[in-house]
C-alpha cells in the first residue's frame, strides 16, 4: 500500500509503543521511513526499532526545542525533498496533574500537557505542509477518554479532546491541498506512556470486559489501520476519529 511513499514517525519510545507498531506496518507496506527519538536516554530503546524497519534517518527530537524540529525537517528535505505521511504519537502530563482531579489541575500542568500532547501536532503539521506538495496524510493518536469520562484518565481526556478537534480543523484547512488528517483512537495498550496512568490495569480489564470481542487490541492492529490511512486507499477519508478498540467505544 505504501510503496514509494516516505514518512516521518514521531513518538517511538521502544518496541512496545504504538508508534513502533505503526512504523512496522508502514515498513511492511513498502514505505521508506525516518524516525525520531526524545533524547540520549531514549536512543538505545528506539534504535532497535529504527533498524528493524530499515529507517533511513534516526534523529533527536524534543518537541519543546524549535531548533531540533527545524533540524529534523531540514534533514528530511535534504534526504527526500518531500513527505507523504506523518505520524504524531506523543503525549505528556506532569504526574501530579495527571493523577489529580481535572478541577485541581494546575495552570502550568495544563499548559504543558496541551503543548506537548496537542500543539506539538500543529508544529509538525506546519513543517510538513510545504513538503506535501502532492498531498499527504497526517495521523495522530488519541483515546476514548477524549469522548467520555474515563476513570483515572483525568486531565488527558480534555487534552485529547482538544487534539481531536484540532485534527478536524487541520483536515478542513489542508483538504484543498489533498492533505488528509485523521485520528487513531486505540483501546488501552500496555505501553510506557500508559504506565503513568493510575489503576491502568483496571482500565485495561474494564475495556476488555466491555469490548464486544472481549479482548484488548495490539500495536500491530493499530499499525495496520495507520498504514491504510496513510495510503491512497484512504484518499476519501479525512477528519475522522478511527477507533481500534475491539468495539469498546460502542458500549457504555
Amino acid at each position: 500500500m505504501l510503496k514509494d511513499k516516505v514518512g516521518l514517525v514521531v513518538g517511538v519510545a521502544n518496541d512496545h509503543s504504538i508508534a513502533a507498531g505503526c512504523a512496522t506496518a508502514f515498513a511492511r507496506e513498502g514505505a521508506r521511513l525516518a524516525l525520531t527519538y526524545m533524547n540520549d536516554r531514549a536512543l538505545p530503546h528506539v534504535e532497535p526499532v529504527a533498524k528493524a524497519v530499515g529507517a533511513e534517518a534516526l534523529m533527536p527530537l524534543d518537541l519543546t526545542q524549535p531548533a531540533q524540529l527545524d533540524a529534523v525537517f531540514d534533514q528530511i528535505t535534504a534526504l527526500w525533498g518531500r513527505l507523504d505521511f506523518l505520524l504524531h504519537s506523543v503525549a505528556f502530563c506532569p504526574k501530579d496533574d495527571l493523577h489529580g482531579r481535572v478541577v485541581d489541575c494546575s495552570a502550568a500542568g495544563f499548559g504543558q500537557a496541551m503543548d506537548i500532547s496537542c500543539h506539538s501536532f500543529l508544529r509538525l503539521v506546519r513543517k510538513a505542509e510545504p513538503l506535501m506538495r502532492g498531498g499527504g496524510s497526517l495521523l495522530t493518536v488519541s483515546y476514548y477518554g477524549a469522548e467520555k469520562v474515563v476513570d483515572h484518565y483525568n486531565i488527558m481526556g480534555p487534552v485529547k479532546a482538544a487534539l481531536e478537534a484540532v485534527t478536524c480543523n487541520v483536515a478542513a484547512e489542508l483538504g484543498p491541498q489533498a492533505i488528509r488528517a485523521n485520528v487513531l483512537s486505540p483501546g488501552p495498550i500496555a505501553t510506557r506512556a500508559a504506565s503513568g496512568i493510575e489503576e491502568f490495569d483496571e482500565l485495561m480489564e474494564d475495556a476488555r470486559s466491555r469490548a464486544p470481542e472481549r479482548r484488548l487490541v495490539t500495536i500491530d492492529e493499530v499499525g495496520a489501520v495507520a498504514a491504510f490511512l496513510a495510503s491512497e486507499g484512504a484518499s476519501g477519508v479525512t477528519g475522522t476519529i478511527t477507533h481500534i478498540d475491539g468495539g469498546r467505544h460502542v458500549r457504555m
